[in-house]
């Protein structure tokens, strides 16, 4: 769609039959309703922490009054590419250079909106700015670039430490989990050892109180007695057989042949035990007190005989 302006009395053509005096009216404007778009040029713009960019972009506008478009102002499309420079110089410089890449979009609408707030009287309306390329000075460039590699090291060694933290976590759990096992084990070890003594120790003392009880109910029998100081008798000898064995220096009581002695010894405890009497027990013991009583009376006068002389 196109509109024609004339000039002289400025009336607007439309499409359809317009009549135009000769020599008074004559086509001057010729505006496009379509959507045009502009190539913005170039431009150097300063940051917010002071780097120099080049950048460029494309405008999208559409004529939305012919005769604002014709009179309102000399050459609208100029206009406009100045005003979209303009405006991008100053919204870059509220801008540092990281949220220039991060904040594009909200770049290109503030522009927009710069645009047609100053192009409202000349009939124009901007649809869109889209940012071209942006051209960082060579020095920026390098930083960036070391900037991103250290980045990304720091991620390699913080994902590394991680890794290294999780691997020393989960063997210190193994570990705690293998302790914990191994307690376990050693504690089900102990329960079990110690039943087993518990039932060691009773099935010994139940096994020494039947031999008990079988050796009474033997020595209430005829010729009990007897049996009785053969067994003791027996066991001193076996005893006896065993000294010096298992080291030079023995004690030994001084009627250590005497096995008559020590079995009426033996009957006599059981007999005090028992308190029954024991048939020729007493009488050994006696006999046995009265000669320990002379030796001793015997060793007293050797010894007064001894302090005398000297």
């Amino acid at each position: 769609m196109l509109a024609r302006a004339a000039r002289g009395t400025g009336a607007l053509l439309l499409r359809g039959l317009n009549i135009l005096i000769p020599v008074l009216d004559r086509i001057r404007y010729v505006q496009s309703l379509k959507e045009i778009v502009i190539n913005v040029p170039e431009q150097s713009a300063v940051t917010l922490d002071n780097v120099t960019l080049q950048i460029d972009g494309v405008l999208y506008l559409r004529i939305m009054d012919p005769y604002k478009a014709s009179y309102g102002v000399e050459d609208p499309e100029y206009a406009v590419t100045q005003l979209a420079q303009t405006t991008m110089r100053s919204e870059l410089g509220k801008l540092s250079l990281d949220k220039v890449f991060r904040e594009r979009e909200s770049l290109n609408a503030n522009i927009v909106d710069a645009i047609n707030q100053a192009a409202d009287c000349w009939g124009i309306r901007c649809l869109r700015y889209e940012i071209k390329d942006i051209h960082v000075p060579p020095r920026v460039k390098e930083s960036m670039q070391m900037q991103v590699e250290a980045e990304r090291r720091k991620r390699a060694t913080v994902l590394e430490s991680e890794g290294t933290r999780e691997s020393a976590i989960n063997v210190a759990e193994g570990k705690k989990q293998a302790q914990i096992l191994a307690s376990e084990a050693e504690k089900a070890e102990q329960i079990n050892q110690a039943a087993g003594e518990a039932s060691a120790v009773l099935a010994k003392a139940k096994a020494k109180a039947e031999a008990i009880r079988i050796l009474a109910a033997a020595l209430t029998q005829h010729n009990g007695d007897a049996a009785a100081s053969l067994t003791v008798a027996e066991q001193y000898v076996s005893a006896f057989s065993k000294l010096a064995k298992d080291s030079n220096t023995i004690l030994l009581p001084s009627n250590a042949g005497d096995v008559t002695s020590m079995v009426a010894q033996a009957m006599g405890v059981y007999g005090a035990l028992t308190k029954a009497p024991v048939p020729g027990a007493q009488d050994s013991v006696s006999n046995r007190n009265s000669r320990d009583v002379q030796g001793t009376n015997g060793s007293l006068d050797e010894e007064l005989d001894r302090v005398k002389l000297s």
